[in-house]
């Protein structure tokens, strides 16, 4: 982090006296160690000199034999005679010489002394402010004659020598911080000196360049920066001055005159895109138009906007009304520069509207050929086929001025991205709303919009207590069409029957495509009367319904479904499973029929939805749930391969039962979490004992957002099978959404910060999943299904997979394709550049996670 700024020269002398401070402190440190080393060395050198004497003196007298009394006065000598000098001579008698001759008074010896007459070797202790020289006194030969006990090499005593280093040390440590200190100063005046003459040429050189840059008032003094610059005394400001010059020749290249900038700035702050002018687009393109005119004068301009293939909207703004032949010839003008050689629209039709900003019938624009050119830029988008712009022009005057040219061919860039995007996300967002409640195959309502018109729906009955009724219907045989005719003619009946079923529809009714092969009718405000009469005209129009193919004809069938709210139902979970086993019941009965509930039926049915209850109580408490493991392929190279967890029940015969069929009671009963943690649990087992390594995608319901432990027994969990969390990816779906986003984003960001990835399922099924992507930080996007499946042989669908690959590439999110069916499906969704692929023809269920193994290892 920067300091406050100072000068030069303040820094440098600041430096330097920490510098010479820090340089004195470390030099007092190193020669206060030297001194006091050299004064130890020569304690130890008087030390051994003094033992040698002592001993010497010794020897001398023993050989000439002594008494103890002798023996004694010489002991009183050695410790008088040297105290006054700071030495302290004693003379230890070994165990051999005191079993010889007699024990003597003396101290204790200590460890030290014990160590040194064991090993006979001479000693040199560092106490501190003291010295201890321990000198042992081995036998010789001519020893042995009075020390008959002994051998050669044998110690017979120590002498020990103590020495008092205290008032040498202090007086060397006086000594030397007395030099230093004298000493001292001439560091800081060197130093003060050279920074001194450092800052007067670091000044000069600044000043200089100062002036350099002050003369400067217009591009032509850029030139003359340095002109009359001299050497300077340093190589570094010399480096510093010519890069200031070479930048000084590159502004003179690049620069403009500050009236264009100016200019150009005030044009750039009207280019800011609101939802207002999405929505009012046009609008937005005349005020644009007329706020271009207060800086530069243009007559029109042009955008282009794809349709399809072979289909391009021209969109020409006037600035005044222009006459017919103006306007004409405009138009030729553009459709020619757009249908040159070198543009991808030859051979394309083109749908042609004009717009006026100002309508003036009495002062019409007229132009000649001469007066149209156009100053133009293009863009091609590699968009999908819902639209993309291409081009944009402006007709203005030619200047011969390069510079401003450049910045005018900026401002039409600008224009160029500006109304393009604005028209791009006005066709963009309005598909994706559209997209976001229909149907992409029969433009019905979906089934995400159909739970909220039924939600609205029945809280209105509830106001005003009346009733509701449902049909579902489902097409009889449907699958034998799809496999005898194709899909492609499927989808086809499908469209055709959605446009049958809604002309026998009143105006507030509702009809949905729930899913598959199977449409839901929500009559308001309708008892049972009239759901019978609606059951029995759709089923007579339905069976009176054929569709030509290949000189043929097609026909087909349907079972139907009724019940009533709130009769039959208390909340629309209920009154829908009322109905789909109505349906069933309808189809069991021989199919090619309208099934209404009689007393027995309504008995029967919550019978039914009261085993199903029960076996989901059973299922968790007896803990016979079980995980299915179907594969997800990586498309790209180094893509880690992943499976997803499904949820199964078994039953008593063995067999297993879809989460379909199961998954809403465990959410009516406030028990799918439950269901969640035994599927996990199992889930993670099977991956510790296969060794399984790659990604686990689990679908979790918002409404584990409401349970309090969630998060901590996921992270026991993983914790407890040894699994990383980064290797968890939890499926984030709207089956039952959240209506707290906060609290929602607040439980999806803990599982984040746990480690675990995130997934939305279902994207692009409804507007809720672009809510999710926008908020929360999700890892992979899962698209939804039925977008997948019908985009071989659908443009529309191809389009939207296309524009959400797109999308989730932009936000650095990984994408995954579901219900790929057939070797079609997946060849286009490795062209649209998916990153995954899922789906029966990749893999369908299995219990066994071993079984996609083989995947991980290829």
């Amino acid at each position: 982090m920067a300091g406050r700024p100072t000068t030069i020269r303040r820094y440098l002398l600041n430096r330097t006296l920490l510098f010479s401070v820090i340089g004195f402190l470390l030099l007092l440190v190193v020669a206060n160690q030297a001194y006091q080393s050299s004064v130890r060395q020569s304690a130890r050198q008087v030390a051994a000199s003094v033992a040698q004497t002592t001993f010497n003196s010794m020897y001398s007298i023993m050989s000439q034999g002594w008494s103890r009394n002798q023996l004694e006065t010489f002991l009183q000598q050695l410790e008088q005679g040297n105290r006054e000098q700071g030495f302290h001579i004693g003379l230890y008698r070994g165990e051999l010489v005191s079993e010889r001759f007699g024990a003597i008074e003396q101290r204790q010896p200590d460890e030290p002394l014990l160590a040194a007459a064991a090993s006979g070797d001479i000693s040199a202790l560092d106490l501190g402010e003291r010295l201890r020289y321990l000198y042992p006194l081995k036998a010789r030969a001519d020893c042995l004659a009075c020390h008959s006990n002994a051998a050669v090499g044998d110690t017979l005593g120590v002498i020990t020598v103590e020495q008092d280093l205290s008032g040498q040390l202090s007086m060397a440590n006086r000594n030397l911080l007395y030099y230093l200190l004298w000493l001292s100063p001439l560091p800081l005046l060197f130093a003060f000196w050279a920074v001194r003459r450092v800052s007067l040429h670091i000044n000069d050189s600044v000043l200089h360049l100062s002036r350099s840059i002050d003369q400067v008032e217009s591009l032509s003094d850029l030139s003359r920066m340095g002109s009359e610059r001299q050497p300077f005394r340093f190589i570094e400001m010399n480096s510093i001055f010519g890069q200031v010059e070479q930048l000084a020749d590159k502004l003179r290249n690049i620069a403009v005159d500050k009236d264009l900038l100016e200019f150009e700035i005030r044009l750039l702050e009207k280019f800011v895109i609101t939802s207002e002018v999405v929505r009012d687009w046009r609008e937005y393109v005349n005020v644009l138009m007329l706020d271009i005119n207060k800086v530069l004068d243009i007559y029109t301009m042009f955008s282009i906007f794809k349709v399809d293939d072979e289909l391009f909207d021209l969109e020409i703004f006037w600035l005044h009304t222009p006459t017919p032949a103006t306007r004409h010839m405009m138009e030729q003008a553009v459709l020619a520069r757009l249908r040159g050689s070198e543009t991808p629209f030859s051979h394309g039709e083109f749908s042609v509207h004009h717009n006026v900003v100002k309508h003036d019938h009495d002062h019409l624009l007229e132009l000649d050929e001469r007066d149209i050119e156009l100053q133009t830029k293009s863009l091609l988008v590699e968009a999908p086929k819902i639209g993309g712009i291409v081009g944009i022009g402006v007709q203005a005057d030619i200047v011969k001025d390069k510079t401003r040219v450049l910045v005018l061919e900026s401002i039409l860039s600008t224009l160029l991205n500006v109304v393009g995007s604005v028209k791009a996300i006005y066709k963009y967002t309005r598909d994706l709303e559209y997209y976001a409640t229909r149907d992409p195959l029969t433009n019905l309502y979906n089934q995400r919009m159909l739970w909220e018109l039924l939600d609205y729906e029945l809280e209105r009955s509830r106001r005003h207590d009346y009733p509701v009724a449902m049909l579902l219907l489902d097409l009889d045989n449907f699958k034998s069409i799809n496999d005898g005719y194709g899909h492609a003619c499927g989808d086809l009946l499908l469209t055709e029957l959605a446009g049958l079923l809604k002309a026998q529809l009143g105006t507030g009714d509702v009809l949905a495509r729930y899913g598959g092969d199977e449409f839901v009718i929500v009559l308001t405000e309708a008892g049972m009367a009239r759901a019978r009469e609606a059951g029995e005209r759709i089923l007579a129009a339905v069976d009176g319904f054929a569709m030509d193919h290949d000189g043929g004809q097609i026909r087909v069938t349907c079972s139907v479904g009724v019940g009533i709210y709130p009769e039959h139902a208390a909340n629309a979970k209920e009154l829908f499973m009322f109905v789909d086993n109505l349906m069933y019941r309808a189809k069991s009965q021989g199919k090619n029929r309208v099934c209404l509930p009689g007393e027995q039926d309504v008995a029967d049915i919550f019978r039914n939805m009261s085993e199903k209850t029960l076996l989901v109580n059973q299922a968790i408490e007896q803990r016979t749930l079980l995980p299915v493991f179907q594969p997800i392929l990586p498309l790209q190279n180094g893509a880690p391969v992943a499976v997803e967890v499904l949820s199964r029940i078994r039953l008593a015969d063995d067999s297993l039962m879809n989460a379909g069929e199961f998954i809403e009671i465990a959410e009516s009963m406030g028990k799918v979490h439950l269901l969640d943690y035994i599927v996990m649990e199992k889930a993670f087992a099977q991956v510790r004992e296969t060794g399984f390594d790659g990604l686990v995608f689990i679908n979790l319901s918002p409404r584990a957002v409401l349970v309090g432990d969630f998060l901590m027994r996921v992270r026991t969990l993983v914790a407890d099978y040894g699994i990383d969390p980064g290797r968890v990816v939890f499926e984030i779906t709207e089956r039952d959404t959240i209506k707290s986003m906060t609290l929602l984003e607040q439980f999806v960001r803990a599982l984040k910060d746990a480690g675990f990835l995130l997934a939305i399922d279902d994207f692009g099924s409804g507007f809720s999943s672009f809510h999710y992507l926008k908020h929360l930080p999700i890892d992979f996007v899962k698209i939804e299904g039925e977008f997948i499946a019908n985009m071989s042989h659908d443009s529309r669908d191809l389009a939207f997979v296309s524009s959400i690959t797109q999308l989730a590439k932009q936000l650095g999110v990984k994408t995954v394709a579901e219900y790929v069916e057939n070797a079609e499906v997946l060849a286009m969704v490795r062209a649209t550049g998916i990153d995954h692929a899922q789906g029966y023809h990749v893999g369908r269920p299995h219990p066994q996670l071993s079984t996609w193994l083989h995947m991980a290892a290829l």
